[in-house]
């Protein structure tokens, strides 16, 4: 389905306070259409791989940006290289795994061989093709990449998207921290998990929450303190909060799960979304970055990869992957409710009121772009970087 025609205006009227999202927006398959096209296909960029995941020559991974996939290759001159996922022939999706290593990828069609810097090599019968092809010509399409403390950033409209440390902002020190200080990490593993329900439902977290829906922060105790909340113009928020040791209240039979072992509690959790829908998190010594993929209008799969700093003995290894998805995984201690409640927007948006209201910290004269640990500020700033981006217009005289 291509994106809509009709005329913004006509098309769909937005909420006139700052603080007001429509549910509309979780559910029509117009607007899911004109989001991949303005957002996930525009002049943003968006994580899509650490180097870490494609250590060696021939190794790599497939992901999809929006609904179009791609393919992140280590090529033999040492240099990772993000591809467009489809033979240049007839446009067959070239990879179909998730990752692994060879140095060849033949496409199954037409037995087309690309060589892992994306080079055309071979093409059966291409002594009857047309006088001016060229193998030159149908290399692999690859895709604008930026590297950022080893996490590649790719746009699909590079003529328009800002430089990547203008379009990262305040967020970029805190992405920083969460990737180690210098970028040097070493992957432990995935998990992979698909929600029901729509992107901006896993995308529109906030810091109002944890206490309140997660057991394990009142089981333990687990309250936060004078953390703070920067946001980007464009969305992109980083949220840095204050901990302290958790209560030993007798309810896990492993507590080092909830030891500072390389980190600073007055800064014990770090969590960045550096673009649309990517979230980067330290908590406690887990190092994680979720790389989700749309699905549709009411599905969202997310990958989870965990990873250890490449200088961490065997024994801070083994800590950092006990955090990991025990820790803060799709079934982890800290955030185990999650994936219902992202369920249970999704189902409810069509029966419950039109509007979804933002108000912790919505007070005369907040700054929206300086926010608390605890509060729904910086959601009113994407939320509007959204409505403007898409076109969606204020009626303020229908909705005064």
């Amino acid at each position: 389905m291509n994106a809509p025609s009709t005329p913004l205006a006509d098309l769909f009227e937005w909420p006139n306070a700052i603080n007001e999202v429509p549910k509309a927006v979780y559910l029509r398959e117009d607007i899911y259409q004109l989001e991949l096209e303005k957002l996930f296909y525009g002049p943003i960029w968006q994580p899509v791989a650490h180097v870490s995941e494609v250590p060696n020559v021939g190794d790599y991974k497939t992901l999809a940006v929006g609904e179009k996939p791609i393919l992140i290759i280590h090529g033999e001159d040492d240099k990772v290289r993000v591809f467009q996922n489809a033979c240049t022939h007839r446009g067959t999706e070239l990879v179909t795994g998730f990752m692994g290593n060879k140095t060849e990828f033949e496409c199954p069609y037409h037995r087309w061989i690309f060589d892992d810097k994306g080079a055309l090599r071979v093409c059966p019968g291409d002594d009857d093709f047309p006088e001016d092809f060229t193998k030159e010509k149908f290399g692999l399409a690859e895709i604008t990449t930026e590297n950022f403390f080893g996490l590649l950033f790719v746009t699909l409209e590079p003529e328009n998207a800002p430089p990547l440390l203008d379009y990262l902002g305040r967020t970029a020190e805190h992405l920083q921290q969460v990737l180690g200080g210098d970028g040097r990490l070493k992957l432990l593993g995935y998990q992979k998990v698909i929600y029901n329900a729509n992107w901006k439902a896993y995308r529109d977290n906030d810091g109002y929450h944890p206490p309140l829906l997660h057991a394990a922060f009142r089981l333990l105790n687990w309250q936060g303190g004078k953390g703070f909340c920067v946001v980007e113009p464009n969305g992109n928020i980083a949220l840095v909060s204050q901990l302290k040791e958790a209560a030993k209240t007798g309810f896990l039979k492993d507590e080092g799960i909830l030891e500072f072992r390389d980190v600073n509690p007055a800064q014990g959790s770090y969590v960045v979304a550096p673009s649309l829908m990517t979230v980067a998190t330290k908590h406690l010594d887990m190092i994680n970055l979720r790389f989700p993929i749309p699905r549709g209008v009411g599905k969202t799969e997310v990958h989870w990869a965990y990873f250890a700093h490449a200088d961490d003995d065997e024994q801070m290894v083994k800590h950092r992957l006990n955090q990991s998805s025990n820790l803060l995984g799709p079934s982890g201690l800290v955030s185990l409710e999650d994936a219902a409640v992202f369920q249970r927007i999704q189902r409810a948006a069509t029966t419950s009121p039109a509007n979804s209201y933002f108000l912790k910290g919505i007070v005369e004269g907040f700054d929206a772009a300086n926010g608390a640990q605890n509060d729904e500020v910086a959601n009113t700033v994407f939320w509007e970087y959204y409505r403007k981006t898409l076109g969606f217009p204020r009626n303020e005289a229908r909705n005064n």
